[in-house]
């Protein structure tokens, strides 16, 4: 079963999902690192693997994370050249809350040739990036703005022009080490009119905010700064995913 089929039918379910992000320039390659082995000990659904900057080390990190766990690694790329035919899929994803047209579009239209010759599973995923009191290197390194919280109107729409556009999935994001999350309002406002399924990352510091996305209708939530900095509490917020 694909992964998109198991998120639409955790939605149906009423199911939450849990993913980690990997950042392949922070990530030791170690088997006996505490990282690695919390992720053996009580693994996510999904491990995400990207940055905003990336050297060399993509393809050696995702085979690494393949041999020593068995829970599917997805590409999460900031541009076109972090793709990698190791991984089992992509969130092809459309940055629909800005207007640079490099990350609407240009980007996906260099990356669709080399995708076609691999077999992952391609997600096609709406991104909407919202503020979260900093400047974060999406924004930053996408040359775009996010979208104030309080402008649940325009989110709103935004979600469901990707939505009618045709993407699987809306990602919501505030961005690596995010001061808050994304607000439990707009969630609740876009789980009530979406049919799609939504995903929320960026500022999920414990097991209280991670419950406050699920209990507001986020399907799968996204969990990076915070694994890096404290790997033991993987543990905790698979157990209120499960829960």
């Amino acid at each position: 079963m694909g992964f998109l089929r198991k998120i639409q039918e955790s939605k149906q379910a009423g199911k939450k999902l849990l993913a980690v992000l990997i950042d392949p320039d922070k990530f030791t390659k170690d088997e006996n690192t505490p990282l690695v082995s919390q992720l053996k000990k009580t693994p996510p659904d999904i491990l995400l693997v990207g940055g905003s900057l990336l050297s060399d080390y993509l393809d050696e990190t995702i085979t690494f994370l393949k041999k020593h766990l068995s829970v599917p690694v997805f590409l999460f790329p900031g541009n076109v050249i972090q793709i990698s035919s190791e991984a089992d899929g992509i969130l092809f994803m459309s940055l629909i809350s800005g207007r640079n047209p490099e990350f609407l579009i240009g980007q996906q239209v260099v990356a669709a040739p080399l995708l076609e010759k691999t077999h992952l599973e391609i997600i096609p995923a709406g991104y909407i990036l919202l503020e979260n009191g900093k400047t974060t290197s999406v924004e930053y390194m996408s040359n775009t703005k996010p979208i104030p919280q309080d402008k649940q109107d325009i989110i709103l729409a935004t979600a469901l022009a990707g939505q009618y556009l045709g993407q699987q999935v809306i990602y919501l994001e505030t961005g690596s080490g995010s001061n808050h999350t994304v607000s439990q309002a707009i969630i609740k406002l876009l789980s009530g009119k979406l049919q799609i399924p939504i995903i929320a990352g960026g500022g999920i510091r414990n097991e209280k905010d991670l419950k406050t996305i699920y209990d507001a209708g986020a399907d799968l939530a996204v969990v990076g700064t915070v694994i890096e900095e404290n790997p033991e509490i993987l543990s905790a917020l698979v157990e209120v995913s499960k829960y």
